[in-house]
């Protein structure tokens, strides 16, 4: 799906055009123009990248290969970037989807080959209100990553909930029933997919924010400077929810340990008390015909009361060592 909006002093004044349409509105230097790449055909994403704009070849290959980490390009007269939105499509938990735009003071460029809620958001506002988001392509930018940081936060919510239930499991009698070990592993994976996309993230909008680049201006730069704040924010959750999650697991491994031990404690102790039995046992279990108080009438009642005597006297001692 290819959508386009033509700006002018702020209005709308075109939508949705075919690519010579567009070629004449690249002409004209007194409009503004967003074209939006929604999961396009690749022969027209190539023909409105390559031939209509002329990027570089290099920012059209990151553009159309997913999987880069964000980040901003200074082409010179435009801008190349790379961010991540939630991509509530997927059933884990924090699975992203790549957003690529090409920004310059008369033009902006979005391809993303899934839905991005932020830019559904932005141009059902512009469809209402074209006024507030159309005064400037940088304006759209801003509106589009304030979304992304915002969708964020139920995945966030979801995420918090997750740790909890599996704390609830550690600390609660049911713990060892489930794959404990497994939901750790799940777990660490979302978080560190989390980190390893808002730090670089939060470092892009960073860059945005302090005046780098002429294709925002200075107006906007306060906007930008609330983005990279939230992503501050989100950069220092999910720092919290890594330190929280290996205190679990902390916690999860020593109880373990713990219960470990006291099966070994009790296996150890039950050996130990049942040696004298073992000891009379195997030395009267022998088949030698020779063997003290072998042919004595009460033989049997000796060599069991001293049985009964020396595991009794061993029970005492490990009691008074308080090992019982």
């Amino acid at each position: 799906m290819i959508r386009s909006y033509v700006f002018e002093n702020g209005k709308i004044v075109g939508r949705n055009l075919d690519l010579d349409a567009l070629k004449l509105i690249r002409a004209d230097k007194g409009l503004q123009l967003w074209i939006d790449l929604y999961d396009p055909d690749q022969d027209h994403a190539k023909m409105i990248l390559e031939q209509l704009f002329e990027f570089h070849p290099l920012a059209i290959e990151d553009c159309l290969v997913e999987n880069q980490l964000p980040k901003v390009d200074d082409y010179g007269d435009y801008l190349f970037i790379v961010m991540h939105a939630v991509d509530y499509t997927r059933g884990d938990v924090f699975q992203t989807s790549e957003i690529d735009m090409f920004l310059a003071p008369d033009f902006l460029i979005t391809y993303h080959e899934s839905d991005v809620r932020s830019v559904e958001w932005v141009i059902d506002r512009l469809e209402k209100n074209a006024p507030l988001l159309s005064k400037g392509v940088d304006r759209i930018v801003y509106r589009l990553l304030d979304g992304l940081v915002e969708n964020y936060e139920p995945a966030m919510a979801e995420l918090t909930a997750d740790i909890t239930a599996l704390e609830d499991r550690i600390f609660g009698q049911e713990y060892a029933e489930s794959d404990v070990i497994t939901d750790f592993r799940d777990l660490r994976r979302e978080i560190n997919h989390l980190r390893h996309i808002v730090g670089p993230q939060r470092d892009t909008v960073y860059r945005l924010s302090r005046g780098e680049f002429k294709q925002i201006h200075t107006g906007m730069l306060p906007y930008f400077r609330d983005v990279h704040d939230s992503l501050y924010r989100l950069e220092k959750r999910s720092h919290n929810f890594s330190e929280q999650v290996m205190t679990a697991l902390d916690v999860y491994l020593n109880r373990s340990g713990y219960e470990t031990n006291e099966i070994i404690k009790l296996l150890t102790l039950l050996t130990v008390i049942t040696t004298p039995t073992l000891l009379f046992g195997s030395w009267y279990g022998m088949n030698f015909v020779d063997m003290p108080l072998l042919h004595y009438n009460h033989g049997y009642i000796v060599v069991a009361s001293i049985t009964l005597l020396s595991t009794a006297a061993l029970v005492v001692w490990m009691k008074l060592k308080k090992w019982l």
